[in-house]
């Protein structure tokens, strides 16, 4: 299945380009990179080989680059959760 803007919270992040647009800490502000580690609470963003951030998800909003090359706005709160546990919740209105 494609990943859209109306099922991403439905897939794995691991891989796609992202960048924190929105935080209440302004050092996070800015940070991009591919999504290289997902936890229950944080992403690890960065480059493989690279400098790489660990920014707790619940803190951030996203701007997430799919495959297709549109972009979505992630709100992190509605991403903590383990990726599996994810599959499991119903999402209305995020």
């Amino acid at each position: 299945m494609r990943i859209t803007p109306r099922n991403i919270l439905n897939h794995e992040l691991i891989g796609l380009e992202a960048e924190v647009v929105e935080s209440p800490n302004k050092c996070l502000v800015g940070i991009r990179g591919l999504i290289l580690d997902e936890t229950r609470n944080t992403l690890l963003l960065g480059e493989p080989g690279g400098v790489k951030k660990r920014v707790l998800k619940h803190l951030v909003v996203l701007r997430i680059k799919l495959p297709d090359g549109t972009t979505v706005r992630v709100e992190g709160r509605v991403l903590v959760g383990a990726p599996e546990d994810r599959l499991k919740k119903r999402f209305y209105r995020w």
